[in-house]
C-alpha cells in the first residue's frame, strides 16, 4: 500500500451529489477480489458511451487531468452499499484522496483501510476549491491538513490510528504484524509469570 504522509496534486472535480458506491465501480465488475486493474472500471458506466469509445466531457477522460490524485467530489460520495472495491478502483485509477463535504461512513471506513484519504470539509471550501482546480493542493496526512497553494489551511478530521496506519502504509492486520516482536515480548512476560 506504501506510506502517506503527504501529496501535492491538481484535482479532478466531480460536481455531482450522492455519487454511490455502484457508481462508482458497477456491480458487475466485483467478482474479483484483486485490487490491480479496478481502475479501468471506475465510475465505468460515466467514462465509456454504449459503443465502448470514452465519453470526451466525463472529467478523468479529459488529459489535462490525467495523473491527479486528488477529487474533488459533491457532497454525500461513496454512499450506497458496502463495497472494498469502491476505494480500491479509486486507489487504482491513481486517486490518493477524495474531498467532499460529506463522505458516508462506510466509504470512509474502507478508504482509510486502503490507502485513500477521506477528507471532509465544509460545503462552501469545497466549492470554492472546485473552482481551482488547477492549483496543486497538499494532503499533509501527518498534520492532518489540506493546503493550496496561496496558503489557506483546511485542517480535516482524521483519527490518530487511522493516520498512523497511512503514515506506515498498513491496514490493521499490517499494524499489527509489524508490532509481533512487541506482542510477543509482553506474552512471554505474562508466561513467565
Amino acid at each position: 500500500m506504501g506510506g502517506f504522509t503527504s501529496l501535492t496534486s491538481r484535482s479532478v472535480v466531480l460536481r455531482q451529489t450522492n455519487i454511490d458506491t455502484d457508481q462508482i465501480i458497477p456491480a458487475r465488475f466485483l467478482s474479483t477480489t484483486e485490487r490491480a486493474g479496478l481502475g479501468k472500471h471506475a465510475f465505468n458506466d460515466w467514462r465509456w458511451q454504449a459503443e465502448g469509445v470514452p465519453n470526451p466531457e466525463f472529467p478523468f477522460n479529459q488529459p489535462h487531468n490525467a495523473d491527479r490524485a486528488i477529487l474533488l467530489a459533491g457532497r454525500n460520495f461513496g454512499c450506497g452499499s458496502s463495497r472494498e472495491h469502491a476505494p480500491w478502483a479509486l486507489t487504482d485509477l491513481g486517486l490518493r484522496a477524495v474531498v467532499s463535504s460529506e463522505i458516508a461512513d462506510i466509504f470512509r471506513n474502507n478508504s482509510l483501510k486502503n490507502g485513500l484519504v477521506p477528507i471532509v470539509l465544509a460545503e462552501a471550501d469545497v466549492q470554492a476549491l472546485m473552482e481551482r482546480p488547477d492549483d496543486a493542493l497538499t494532503v499533509d496526512v501527518a498534520a492532518r491538513e489540506l493546503r493550496t497553494p496561496d496558503g489557506r489551511v483546511y485542517p480535516f478530521p482524521l483519527d490518530a490510528f487511522a493516520q498512523t496506519c497511512l503514515i506506515e502504509g498498513v491496514d490493521e492486520m499490517g499494524y499489527l504484524l509489524a508490532r509481533q516482536p512487541e506482542i510477543e515480548r509482553y506474552e512471554s512476560t505474562l508466561h513467565a509469570r
